[in-house]
């Protein structure tokens, strides 16, 4: 559920950003069974890793939304939390397919 709802938030924050949002990959939609049949070690890496996640597409979305109801444009700032859900989401992906199980970490 939560893996669905970051991106649905990461839509919204690339329509901010002016960015394409591409459709879903098939292993972005499987992540969820891949990552919960490659052993409790990664599950709860994969757990932890999407909680940080949540939590800072949450704020960030907000404090989007929260500039944008001022009349300000935070493009800028859409562009910069975008590339940094792709990279987050993108090495969670690798920690789901990866034989050593490890996740390139986030910044």
């Amino acid at each position: 559920m939560k893996w669905s709802a970051l991106h649905d938030a990461a839509q919204a924050i690339a329509s901010i950003a002016g960015t394409p949002c591409p459709p879903l990959t098939q292993a972005i939609r499987a992540f969820p069974a891949q990552v919960r049949d490659a052993g409790e070690e990664r599950r709860l890496q994969a757990e932890q890793e999407i909680a940080d996640l949540s939590a800072i597409m949450e704020a960030g979305l907000s404090a989007l939304l929260a500039a944008l109801a001022r009349g300000s444009h935070p493009q800028a700032a859409a562009r910069a939390l975008w590339s940094e859900f792709v990279r987050t989401r993108d090495g969670l992906l690798h920690l789901a397919l990866s034989p050593q199980g490890t996740a390139r970490r986030m910044a």
